[in-house]
C-alpha cells in the first residue's frame, strides 16, 4: 500500500474510494483470511466494523480507514503468496 498522508484531501478521497469499492462479500472473505492468520482480536474486529460500513466510508474515520486498508493489503499480499505457491506445485 503506498504511503497517504492523512492531512492531504486528495489522499483521503483515494482512500476512501479504495475502501468503498469493497463488497459486504469481500470483506467478509478478508474477515475469514485474518481469523485463519490469527491476525488478532483488534484487526478482525475492525474489519468486522469495516463490512458493516462496506461502501459507506464516511461513517469511518480516515485513521481507521487507513487501519483497515493496510490489513487488506497484508491479507492480499498473503492470498497472493498462496495462489503462487500452489501453482509450483
Amino acid at each position: 500500500m503506498s504511503k497517504y498522508d492523512l492531512n492531504d484531501p486528495t489522499d483521503v478521497d483515494i482512500m476512501k474510494a479504495q475502501f468503498d469499492m469493497y463488497t459486504a462479500e469481500e470483506w467478509e472473505e478478508f474477515i475469514e483470511l485474518a481469523e485463519a492468520d490469527k491476525m488478532g482480536y483488534k484487526n478482525i474486529n475492525i474489519l468486522k466494523t469495516a463490512s458493516r460500513k462496506a461502501g459507506m466510508s464516511k461513517y469511518l474515520s480516515i485513521k481507521v480507514i487507513n487501519w483497515v486498508m493496510s490489513l487488506v493489503d497484508k491479507l492480499e499480499f498473503e492470498d497472493d503468496d498462496e495462489y503462487e505457491d500452489d501453482d509450483d506445485e
